[in-house]
């Protein structure tokens, strides 16, 4: 049986009196593509950002690799293992600084040596070649802007890569290129993703189980072929089903 690579246990993230995540548990195994599903303010988003240090939780556990987070406190080791692309690439990129600079930025942070070659094959890897270097991000379109901050997390050489819906600012002939991009990167890698979607047709085509989310809290986990059979418990995860109008699994 494959090891938890993540765990979060009985999580909750309130802000003043509204209660984003009340005491949600997920279990991600290592290599695994787990999905996050729900409608808009289901708490998909808060659960990702608390992973990642951005949101601080109140009560419950946090485990990567067996060592266990608290609160928005997270090592230097703990960003060498998780890294986050986030959904905007048009403000998760610094406009003042190069391509190059905004990929040697982790680098330096974090000590790595061979940079040039590290930078090289980051930008083959996400597939924008040398001439893309030394542009800035005003000079990228979303799909290259997204592509800079894919091969951002990737160059540190995490085991976790969280999405928060990774293509849903671009365009729609952007978005499939993107995400057979992170596919790619996964099986070569051998990452594990954690990725946030409203849309279930990407995320039944990305992910092998996904949790169900609404209010807050975790309606189910299902496999995404047990969403395709239509297998599941809960009446809310069918309503979620009809609502994705032209859900297909690709």
């Amino acid at each position: 049986m494959t090891a938890n690579v993540l765990s979060v246990r009985d999580m909750v993230v309130s802000f003043d009196e509204f209660l984003a995540l009340d005491h949600v548990s997920i279990d991600v195994a290592a290599g695994e593509s787990f999905g996050i599903v729900g409608e808009s303010g289901s708490g998909k988003s808060t659960l990702l950002r608390a992973v990642a240090g951005l949101n601080a939780f109140s009560a419950g556990t946090l485990t990567i690799n067996g060592q266990s987070y608290s609160g928005r406190n997270r090592s230097k080791d703990f960003y060498r293992t998780v890294q986050m692309v986030f959904q905007d690439p048009y403000g998760s990129l610094h406009p003042r600084q190069t391509v190059d600079r905004l990929l040697l930025e982790p680098l330096a942070i974090h000590g790595f040596d061979n940079v040039d070659a590290r930078i090289m094959r980051a930008l083959d890897e996400v597939g924008l070649g040398s001439g893309f270097r030394f542009r800035y991000s005003h000079q990228l379109s979303g799909g290259q802007r997204q592509r800079v901050a894919i091969a951002r997390a990737l160059i540190l050489e995490p085991k976790v890569l969280l999405l928060d819906e990774p293509t849903s600012a671009l365009d729609a002939s952007i978005q499939a290129e993107i995400l057979n991009l992170l596919e790619q990167a996964r099986r070569d890698r051998n990452l594990t993703f954690v990725m946030v979607s409203h849309d279930l047709g990407v995320i039944s085509h990305m992910c092998e189980r996904l949790a169900v989310m609404k209010s807050g809290k975790v309606v189910e986990t299902v496999t995404a072929d047990a969403l395709e059979s239509h297998d599941f418990a809960a009446d809310y995860t069918r309503q979620l089903l009809i609502a994705s109008e032209g859900f297909r699994r690709a």
